[in-house]
């Protein structure tokens, strides 16, 4: 499908965001990271340049960088404040821990992201702000192409937690999501909203509710298909397999998460 490069409209208000600046002067910025903490086959990454890196456990990921995964391959990212995240503990070796789920298990107030295969999702923004009172961050993904899942842990207010696609872009926030490019949207606990454009250029929102998926092409809402509820079940399952130390304390969090004004990206090159 081709990209329009009409921008989205406010499709919602962008309240969420008035609270961090009117504090600006007072706040204490410093750059989220993401952490590789799990791969399976082969990825890499590029932070400009068309130059690329083999991705490993323990990369650390900033703003502008792009990953892109492998047939039958996938990689876990810890998205966080700092570089803090632990591994898996002493004496859990990784040929003991299967393959079919996650091999690290993040503490509490981390999110956590899988790019699966055959996908590249662009880390366009990551940021984290101290007000003193409260902690806001600003988190923009780039879905390409492929497919990706995750958990987003309740956040402040004012933080904001963004996945684009070809045609849209989505606000989550304390949720359990699947996306895929070809408009895929679905989240298995808590909520989220979805502002797109269609193929004639008219605009929209939806409302995403825990159990179902919405398909930006096709403007359908139906139950998540049996697999990719078994898979995003089993993601959640998955963070209590290892000792209590690295469970990830999930809150689901059913607030309207406003959108911002975002721009489709534009058609590849060629």
């Amino acid at each position: 499908m081709k990209r329009t490069q009409n921008s989205l409209s406010w499709l919602l208000a962008a309240v969420i965001m008035l609270a961090g600046i009117a504090g600006a002067g007072a706040e204490s910025a410093k750059q989220r990271t993401g952490k590789v903490v799990r791969i399976k086959g082969a990825a890499r990454y590029s932070t400009g340049g068309n130059v690329w890196q083999p991705l490993k456990v323990g990369t650390i990921l900033k703003s502008g960088t792009v990953v892109q995964t492998a047939s039958d391959s996938f990689a876990d990212v810890v998205l966080n404040e700092d570089t803090t995240a632990k591994a898996a503990p002493q004496g859990v070796s990784s040929a003991a821990i299967s393959t079919a789920t996650m091999g690290y298990r993040p503490v509490a107030e981390q999110d956590l992201v899988r790019i699966w295969d055959d996908t590249v999702l662009a880390f366009d923004r990551l940021n984290a702000t101290e007000t003193g009172a409260d902690k806001i961050t600003e988190t923009e993904l780039d879905l390409r192409s492929g497919r990706i899942m995750g958990s987003v842990k309740k956040q402040s207010a004012a933080s904001r937690f963004e996945i684009k696609i070809p045609n849209g872009v989505a606000g989550i926030r304390g949720t359990v999501f699947y996306f895929s490019a070809t408009g895929e949207c679905a989240c298995s606990a808590g909520s989220l909203i979805v502002a797109f454009t269609k193929s004639g250029g008219e605009t929209g929102t939806q409302p995403v509710v825990g159990g179902f998926m919405f398909n930006i092409v096709t403007g359908e809402m139906s139950p998540i298909p049996a697999s990719i509820l078994s898979m995003l079940t089993e993601w959640v399952q998955g963070h209590g397999q290892l000792d209590s130390r690295y469970r990830l304390t999930y809150v689901c969090d059913d607030t309207i998460h406003p959108v911002t004004n975002t721009k489709p990206r534009p058609p590849p090159a060629g």
